[in-house]
């Protein structure tokens, strides 16, 4: 953590296959920037290894971790299931989300990010956790529509990838809270990922002079997000920034790391 207490929340790609070399590469390569790594949880609808168990693997590599866990493919049972086995490893941090939809099959319906939140808040009041610490919860919020009264609940917020200054203290303005926010940073790795991002996620705005830049110089991207992390930080209307580097994680890590 900066000594002004910024902190730089790291999202690492998570493990398609049961081979966790590229995941710790991926942390050894930004412990120097990060104060902690968030694990997705089956992002973009495809199967990865539990974001628990890479969770982990954080933590005995010495870092701090947030697990990401989606109510799309959840039941009630598989959900406390995932509360016994983070306390067992000792994984305290929870980002809880909505879910993508799913390649293939459907949601299961059963639990809401809100739902989850009530059941992580009264599992370690029971028996069965006595002796551990309380969850840490986060929830998710978007530029454009105001969150539920019931996310005030949650510990932290991640507010949603966004692409300019104003963009964020727009919505931190029109949303006063003393809960923690990390303002969310992604990574351009080309003209054609800002093109997919525009389509898939529409409250997504990327101005057109940050996707010129991307398209002249492939190192552009890390740049633009890097400049965007050190923004934010002026502006102390944040706790940190969630940052997403995608695939640029190596030069995003030595470019952050001159920086800071």
């Amino acid at each position: 953590m900066s000594a002004d207490g910024f902190r730089v929340i790291c999202e690492i790609e998570p493990p398609t296959r049961p081979d966790l070399t590229h995941a710790r590469h991926q942390i050894g390569v930004l412990t120097p920037v990060a104060d902690a790594f968030l694990i997705p949880d089956n992002h973009i609808g495809r199967a990865t290894v539990s974001s628990i168990a890479v969770a982990n693997e954080v933590q005995a590599m010495g870092g701090r971790s947030i697990a990401c866990v989606n109510s799309r493919d959840r039941n009630l049972l598989g959900f406390r299931r995932d509360l016994l086995t983070a306390a067992a490893y000792g994984v305290d941090q929870f980002l809880f989300v909505h879910g993508d939809e799913p390649r293939v099959g459907g949601r299961t319906s059963e639990l809401s990010v809100r739902t989850m939140i009530e059941e992580a808040r009264a599992a370690t009041a029971t028996p069965a956790f006595a002796g551990t610490a309380p969850f840490t919860l986060g929830v998710t919020a978007g530029h454009r529509r105001r969150p539920a009264a019931w996310k005030r609940t949650a510990d932290f917020v991640f507010c949603q990838v966004g692409y300019s200054v104003e963009t964020f203290l727009r919505w931190r303005d029109a949303n006063p809270t003393d809960q923690p926010v990390y303002a969310g940073v992604m990574v351009l790795a080309s003209a054609a990922m800002a093109a997919r991002l525009r389509v898939s996620i529409p409250d997504i705005e990327i101005p057109d002079d940050v996707v010129e830049r991307v398209a002249t110089s492939p190192s552009a991207g890390v740049e633009a997000a890097c400049e965007l992390v050190l923004a934010l930080r002026e502006t102390e209307a944040f706790a940190g920034v969630h940052l997403v580097p995608v695939s640029r994680f190596r030069e995003t890590a030595a470019r952050l790391e001159t920086l800071l």
